[in-house]
């Protein structure tokens, strides 16, 4: 199976963004600008700017299909904290595998942005504000629960390390 990014379907687009088909069908989908280039750039829709101290959710439009022994981080662009200050809220995105297409959203991804800098940070439409990298992890060899979706609340469960 391939990795690959899609656009939400026009009804998501709708409810968690606008109902603007024609913004729906100019976005453009994660790149990467070069061949060694490791993370796909996440592109802005539409201009945003993040005041000082301010925080951006931003919908991204996007979902990812990826093998089942991946996850999809996403990571602020480095220029932007290291010359402007702005981070993740939550300082890395772990996206798993069956997030895709899931009941309650599709499994549409957002950005959340905080400005911890001085000035006030803008993002003009088509310019880069993130990106994805995917990764394989490895299991210890556990066997998940299928009635529960993570280890939390079963403390006969063994760990195997």
């Amino acid at each position: 199976m391939e990795r690959y990014f899609e656009k939400i379907s026009f009804k998501q687009f709708k409810n968690d963004i606008k109902d603007d088909k024609k913004l729906y069908e100019a976005y453009k989908l994660p790149e990467r600008k070069t061949k060694n280039s490791a993370g796909y750039d996440f592109i802005a829709m539409e201009d945003f700017e993040i005041k000082p101290g301010e925080i951006k959710k931003i919908p991204t439009g996007y979902k990812a299909k990826f093998m089942d022994d991946e996850i999809l981080l996403i990571v602020v662009r480095s220029s932007m904290g290291f010359k402007y200050n702005i981070r993740l809220t939550n300082q890395i995105g772990i996206i798993d595998a069956d997030f895709y297409n899931n009941k309650e959203n599709e499994g549409h991804m957002y950005v959340s942005l905080q400005n911890e800098g001085k000035e006030t940070y803008i993002v003009k439409k088509g310019e880069s504000y993130a990106q994805g990298i995917f990764i394989k992890y490895l299991t210890c060899g556990e066997e998940i629960d299928k009635k529960r979706d993570s280890w939390s609340g079963n403390p006969n469960r063994k760990k195997e390390i």
